[in-house]
């Protein structure tokens, strides 16, 4: 599954996403931004924000509104 993520981000980087992913410690956590890298985006503060592949439950391209 992670190469396939891997192809479907490509396209993807310098968009914006929201994504979903396992938390460690139980439950989920969300992660909003910029796709910099197909394993990393960049928040509205300007933080790197990497993840793996296997941790994404969902994710979703944010189209802005027009």
């Amino acid at each position: 599954m992670a190469s396939e993520l891997q192809r479907r981000f490509e396209p993807l980087i310098g968009k914006r996403l929201t994504i979903r992913l396992h938390d460690p410690d139980g439950g989920f956590r969300d992660i909003v931004g910029i796709l910099e890298s197909t394993h990393s985006l960049r928040n509205r503060h300007g933080r790197l924000i990497e993840f793996a592949h296997e941790d994404i439950f969902i994710w979703r391209e944010v189209i802005a509104k027009t």
